[in-house]
C-alpha cells in the first residue's frame, strides 16, 4: 500500500499565510509534515503562527514577485519534499484596462510561480511534487477580464510543461472556483463580499460557495498521491460545468 501521509514530510507554502495556503499548512501539520509558510507580511505570518500553534511551523517573510529573494529562499532552506505556490495578488480588468492592471496577473502569480519552480526544482526530494495554482475562470472566463483568464490558462499548460521536463518530480495544478476567504476583495466591506458570493453560488452546480479546507484538501491529495502529474483539478462546485 502507498504512503498517502505527509508524516515527517518537509512542505514550502509560498502564500501560507492566509486562504487556501493556510489551510492547507494546517492539514499538512495535522499529518505530521513539517511546514514551512513564506509571505510578503510580517504581520500576517505572526497571525499565522499564533493560529497553527505548532513546533514544527516556521515562517519566512518572502516577496515572491523578487526573483532573488526567491532563489536564496530555495538556497537557504536546502532540501524538502513539497512545494505549494497560492500566493498572488493581482487586479482583474477589461481589455481596456491600462497595462498595470493587464499586467498584474502575470506579473503576481505565473512568474512567480514559473521562478519558484525554478530555483525549487533543485532541492527538492525523490518522489517530491509541486502544486501550483491556477483558478477556474480559466477555463470559463466571464466577461471583463482577459488577461486574467489567459494568466491561468498559461498556469495550467505550465503544469502539464514541468510535469515533463520534471519528472519523476510531479507537478500538478489546483484550479479552485471562489473560495471563501478573509482575502477575497480585501478591504471590501462585508455586504460588498456577500453579495460576490451569493452572484458566484448560483453559476456553479452545488449552488454554494467552496471553504479553503476543502480546496486544501485537494492540495493535499496532490502531494500525496505518487501517481498523478501534469493534472489540474477543480474544487471549484461544477463552475466549469455550468
Amino acid at each position: 500500500m502507498a504512503n498517502l501521509s505527509l508524516r515527517n514530510q518537509r512542505i514550502i507554502i509560498i502564500g501560507g499565510s492566509s486562504g487556501i495556503g493556510l489551510a492547507t499548512a494546517k492539514q499538512a501539520l495535522e499529518q505530521g509534515a513539517y511546514v514551512v509558510i513564506a509571505g510578503r507580511s510580517e504581520e500576517r505570518l505572526n497571525q499565522a503562527k499564533q493560529y497553527l500553534a505548532s513546533d514544527e511551523l516556521t515562517a519566512y517573510v518572502l516577496d515572491n514577485r523578487d526573483e532573488q529573494q526567491l532563489k536564496s529562499f530555495f538556497e537557504k532552506l536546502g532540501s524538502f519534499d513539497h512545494l505549494f505556490t497560492p500566493g498572488a495578488s493581482y487586479v482583474r480588468g477589461p481589455l481596456s484596462s491600462d497595462a498595470e492592471t493587464a499586467h498584474s496577473c502575470f506579473n503576481a502569480k505565473f512568474w512567480p510561480q514559473y521562478n519558484a519552480t525554478k530555483y525549487a526544482a533543485p532541492f527538492i526530494r525523490p518522489g517530491g511534487s509541486i502544486v501550483l495554482m491556477s483558478g477556474a475562470f480559466g477555463q470559463r472566463p466571464l466577461s471583463g477580464g482577459a488577461s486574467y483568464a489567459a494568466c491561468n490558462g498559461a498556469i495550467e499548460s505550465l503544469g502539464k510543461a514541468l510535469a515533463v521536463e520534471l519528472a519523476p518530480v510531479r507537478v500538478n495544478v489546483i484550479s479552485p472556483g471562489t473560495i471563501r476567504t478573509a482575502f477575497n476583495w480585501e478591504g471590501a466591506a462585508q455586504e460588498v463580499r456577500e453579495q460576490s458570493y451569493d452572484e458566484y453560488a448560483k453559476i456553479n452546480l452545488l449552488g454554494k460557495i467552496g471553504h479553503a479546507d476543502e480546496a486544501a484538501h485537494t492540495t493535499i491529495y496532490l502531494m500525496t498521491n505518487g501517481y498523478t502529474t501534469g493534472s489540474t483539478l477543480f474544487p471549484d462546485g461544477g463552475y466549469i460545468l455550468r
